[in-house]
């Protein structure tokens, strides 16, 4: 395989049809066989690579040029999201936007061309597939969550924790799933996940999902900030998955596939294993 069939594999999976802006081909390669997979790679992983003998490197955070800089372009995607769950489009965009802002902001000093240079410098091909794994592990744990809900309307917080340690992912995690706003007992009411999107949407967001009559938001990782904010809502329940095991459900499903096709992986920089 090449550098772009492997991106063209990644949207497959994710059932888009365009590179997203968070993810890149950074240095092309052919004729690849074996590759290093982790969630942030560097420089340091680059040179490892080097080391190892491998013919790609792929990361999942935006690893650099466009990636960064355009970064705020694919939080847009969450407003489709909270279509999804019930929220009015003009009131999904109205309560993105302050974060947006906020992200935009945080990145315009970000130095976006650190890892990407030694890339090009040490010849070695680059990919980064940020939002393509995420809409990956987005669809499948609320495929997960659905199971539950469905099977029991009066399931409880517990019960979808339950069902997420069913998934090797997180079942190998040194850091367990964990209730942030709520209680283990309370009742779930509708789970839903938000994994996609670039980052977490704030507060106002987690509000206007609540709002539109979901129960439980299960998503990868909520600042200090929002939980204390979330809870004074008093409306509705955060379960956080975990970063790691969450991400590394959706990079899983890309290189499951990529076994597949014989080609050879190597997990590191927070991939967990899915055996």
């Amino acid at each position: 395989m090449n550098t772009r069939e492997i991106m063209e594999l990644a949207l497959e999976l994710a059932k888009i049809d365009q590179i997203p802006a968070d993810s890149a081909i950074i240095v092309e390669g052919e004729n690849i066989k074996k590759v290093l997979v982790g969630v942030d790679m560097g420089t340091a992983e680059l040179l490892l690579a080097k080391e190892l003998g491998v013919d790609c490197v792929i990361g999942h955070h935006p690893i650099g040029d466009t990636t960064k800089t355009n970064f705020t372009e694919v939080m847009k995607k969450q407003i489709d999201r909270m279509v999804a769950a019930g929220v009015p489009i003009n009131k999904a965009q109205k309560v993105l936007v302050p974060k947006m802002e906020e992200v935009s902001v945080n990145l315009h000093p970000a130095n976006y061309d650190q890892a990407t240079s030694a890339a090009k410098l040490l010849k070695i091909p680059y990919i980064g597939i940020h939002s393509p794994c995420d809409f990956i592990a987005e669809r499948t744990i609320q495929q997960h969550l659905d199971k539950v809900y469905d099977a029991n309307p009066k399931a409880t917080v517990q019960d979808l924790i339950d069902e997420l340690m069913t998934i090797p992912e997180y079942k190998n995690s040194l850091s367990e799933p964990k209730v942030r706003v709520g209680n283990k007992e309370d009742y779930c009411g509708k789970p839903f996940a938000i994994m996609a999107g670039g980052t977490g949407g704030g507060a106002d967001v987690y509000k206007a999902y609540f709002e539109a009559g979901v129960g439980t938001l299960v998503n990868m990782h909520i600042p200090f900030g929002d939980i204390a904010k979330v809870k004074e809502q008093g409306i509705g329940n955060v379960l956080v998955a975990g970063h790691m095991a969450s991400d590394s459900v959706g990079i899983n499903g890309l290189m499951n596939e990529l076994e597949k096709r014989g080609i050879e992986v190597i997990r590191m920089s927070g991939v967990i294993s899915p055996k």
